[in-house]
Formats: structure tokens, sequence, C-alpha cells
């Protein structure tokens, strides 16, 4: 028997010269303890090294991915197709012997028996490789495993859904923090000018507005035309003159107005970071970029992971993606299982009315799997497919909400139209179609009890004489 034993520094091809000690495991490993032990067991046949760690890279790289090197595959044809006597090999990966099967007709062997075998080799391969020595393996071993990751690793600058996760979950992160600033600015500052809450309800115009007036005081002479509508200038400056609010020092207010510059540049870099977004999922997922929108299809991909591990969903997980602890909860408690997930954030769910939202949301689920799976696995860049099934459900929700409390079974409904029934031709009532009922015949006994009447029955007062004389009978006996 034959042993192909791979290695980051080439190919080794062991002879096993006494396959009895292989019979039990423990004899295996017994065997290999020390390097004399395991001469007697195996010997080197023949090594193939490779050039570079550049081959070895291509080498593996075509192991990983279910093909047959060149390299291996010249190697056994040199030292074991051509012997005279065809051996068994011994492999530990049962794919790539299935490859040496189906292309070179060589028998392979993997079992518990063999993977202990080369766990004994793997140990004693300095050895038992006399070509190979220690710092060399450790050598080639290193720079195998960086030209793997580095190769994993490798992207392309168009479809990169990495940057994408990333940019999603930045955004979420300057929403909450933005939410946070902009409660404690209004809070603040409300201490000082608490009427414009109220006149001014937009965050950023909020912190604009604070940022040019400072104190109150400063509002009449302030110039806000470029920060509010000019209608609402007048109400700030009147709100001004006879605000409510209490005096501050110079030093809140420089502490004011540097939380609304804080405010500013974020939003500003959000805009700019909502800009790149929008420009990479048009790269990488123009159709459930069509259906959904970019905000809410890269939520859907950070969710899954990546855009691939989102094409594997069915179109069932789609649509409650985000829900899991509903979900969960729900199954948990035997209640009604959530409708939807983040898909409710698409415009389409979110306009449709409250009673059709679980109707469409399932059909937008499924019209996304299949505009997620050709984003993922197709070669076209364009939305065309996106485009078709969005129109598809417009035209679905606009039938769903002109259908609103009707019954759309597929027993009344089809293709969209009410299921109707014809009526019958004539519109006048057929006493002639009636069914005359027969009268069942009764039996002769049946009959001739009916026959009798009250007057055949004794008179009562017959039966009480009768009565008193069978009495009197009695009492002389």
């Amino acid at each position: 028997m034959l042993v192909l034993f791979e290695t980051p520094a080439g190919y080794a091809l062991f002879k096993v010269l006494d396959e009895g000690k292989l019979e039990k495991v423990d004899d295996i490993i017994d065997a290999f303890s020390t390097q004399k032990k395991a001469g007697k067991i195996v010997t080197l046949q023949s090594f193939k090294k490779f050039k570079d760690t550049k081959e070895a890279l291509l080498a593996s790289d075509k192991l990983i991915k279910g093909k047959f090197p060149k390299v291996l595959k010249k190697f056994l044809e040199k030292n074991v197709i051509n012997d005279e006597v065809q051996e068994k090999l011994a492999i530990a990966d049962k794919k790539l012997g299935n490859l040496i099967t189906t292309e070179l007709g060589i028998e392979c062997l993997q079992n518990k028996k063999i993977d202990e075998l080369f766990r004994g080799i793997r140990g004693q391969i300095n050895h038992l490789v006399e070509a190979l020595t220690a710092d060399e393996l450790k050598s080639m071993t290193l720079g195998l495993a960086h030209g793997l990751s580095r190769y994993k690793l490798k992207f392309s600058t168009e479809k990169v859904d990495t940057m994408i996760i990333q940019a999603v979950s930045l955004i979420e992160d300057l929403d909450k923090e933005l939410n946070n600033f902009m409660m404690r600015l209004r809070e603040w500052y409300g201490w000082h000018f608490p009427e414009l809450g109220k006149i001014v309800t937009d965050n950023l115009v909020y912190a604009k507005t604070v940022k040019a007036i400072g104190m109150k005081h400063k509002a009449a002479e302030t110039d806000l035309t470029e920060v509010v509508p000019e209608e609402i200038v007048d109400k700030v400056k009147e709100a001004a003159e006879v605000s409510m609010g209490t005096e501050i020092t110079e030093t809140d207010e420089k502490f004011i107005l540097n939380l609304a510059d804080q405010i500013i540049e974020l939003s500003a870099y959000r805009e700019i970071l909502n800009d790149y977004l929008k420009n990479r999922m048009k790269a990488i997922a123009p159709n459930l970029t069509t259906m959904v929108g970019e905000l809410v299809g890269a939520k859907l991909i950070a969710h899954a992971g990546s855009l691939i591990n989102l094409a594997k969903y069915p179109a069932s997980t789609i649509q409650i993606l985000g829900a899991e602890k509903a979900l969960f909860r729900a199954m948990r408690t035997k209640h009604n299982t959530p409708k939807y997930g983040l898909i409710y954030q698409a415009s389409l769910v979110g306009q449709s009315h409250a009673k059709v939202k679980g109707k469409i949301s399932r059909t937008l689920a499924a019209k996304c799997s299949v505009c997620i799976r050709v984003d993922a696995l197709g070669e076209s860049e364009n939305a065309e497919i996106g485009t078709e099934c969005r129109s598809y459900i417009e035209k679905r929700l606009a039938f769903l909400e002109s259908h609103i409390g009707q019954d759309l079974s597929s027993q009344n409904f089809k293709k969209g139209k009410p299921k109707t029934f014809a009526k019958p031709a004539g519109g006048t009532y057929n006493p002639e179609s009636d069914l005359a009922v027969p009268v069942p015949k009764l039996s002769s006994t049946f009959v001739a009890s009916k026959k009798k009447t009250v007057s055949d029955s004794p008179k009562p007062e017959l039966e009480e004489e009768e009565a008193q004389h069978t009495k009197k009978k009695k009492v002389k006996a």
C-alpha cells in the first residue's frame, strides 16, 4: 500500500512495509513513537518538491476548489501508474480520493486507521524525508499560510459588500449620536430660549439657528434668512424679545455653540456617507436597491453578513429578517408570528394600508429574493429585473387596497377578477319539475292494528265487575 502525504514543501509518496501493524489503532500510535520504529513501518518512495511558494499556492487553491492539480497528476502518473504492480493509495481527503479514482483509475483508501497513520507520519516527517529540513518546512508552511490568507481576502473593487456593511453600521451609529446630541442641545438651550423649540422643529435647522443667534438678545441684530425661511425669521425675533428663559453667561454660550457645531459637522458627514452608500449599493446590488432602497437593502446585507449569505436565504426568512426576537417569543408563547422585520422600513410596505401590510410584505420578500440572487450570482449590472418586480409590486398593492374587506382567496378570485356564477335559464318557478314522493306500502299487521277503534275496547264498568269477581274467587279458595 502507498501513502500520499501532502506538505507545504511538496508531495511525498510513502510505501508501507509492514501492514500487519496497521490493524489496530493503538499499534499505529506506538509504531511511530520513535524514528527507528517509524522507519520500519513506512519508507519514502518519491518526493516532489515545489519550486516556490507560488506553485504551492496554486496547487493548494485547486485542491480547495475541488480540482486536480497538474503537478500532483504528473507525480502520480510517474510513480504509481507506471509501476508494474499497481497498489492501493491511502489518502487523507475523500474528495481528493474521488478525483484520483476518476482521473487516473487508482483505488484510494480512507478510514480511521489511515488517519492515525497520517498522524504518525506527520510527527516524524522531518526524519522520514531527508531532503526536507525542519527550518525549510517551517518557512514553507508560514509562506503558504500567508499566501492562502491573502488569496482568500483578495476582492474586486466593484463587488465588495464589506464596505456596505461598515457604512450602514456607521450611519446607524451616527443617527443615535445625533439624536442624543440634539436632545441635549434642545434641553440645554431651552433654558435660555424655550420658545425657539416650538418655532423651529427641524433638528439641523435648530442647531444652525442656535449657532447663528447665540444669546437671545442678539436675535434682533442677526440675519437668519440663510438659516430659516423668511416667514419664520420674524417669529423667531418676536419670540426672542418676549422670551421667558433665564440668562446665561458667555462660558455657557461657548459650550452650547460647540455642541451645535458638533451636530452640524456630524450631519454633514452623514450626508456624505449616505451618498457613498448609494453609489456602492447601485454598483453591488442594483436590483435590490430598486426594490427597497439603498438603506434598507444595506441593512439586509449587514444583517445577513454578506450578499452571498443573503442570497442563500429563502423569501420567508428575508421577510422576517430583523425580527428574530419577536419570532422566538411568539413561538415560545404560542402566539402569532411577526409578518415583517427590516423589510417594513421599505416605502412599498410603509405606504400600504394596515390591512394589507402582511400580504404586500410577503410578496415583496419573494421578489426581493429573486433580485438578491441576480445581484449576487448574475453578471448583469443593470436593474431591469428590479424595475419589473417593483412595477409588479405596485400593481399588486393597488389591487389589494382596492379590494380591502373582500375575500381574496383563490376560490373566489382568479387572476385579479372575482369568480362569477351563471344564472339558470328559467327565471320563473316550474312546478312540473317537482318530483312526486311515492307513499310507502304498510304491512298487513300494521293495517289491522290501525282498523281497531275505541269502541272495540271493553267499557270501564265491565272491567271493574270482572276484577271484583276474580277477587272473590281467590278469597273462597
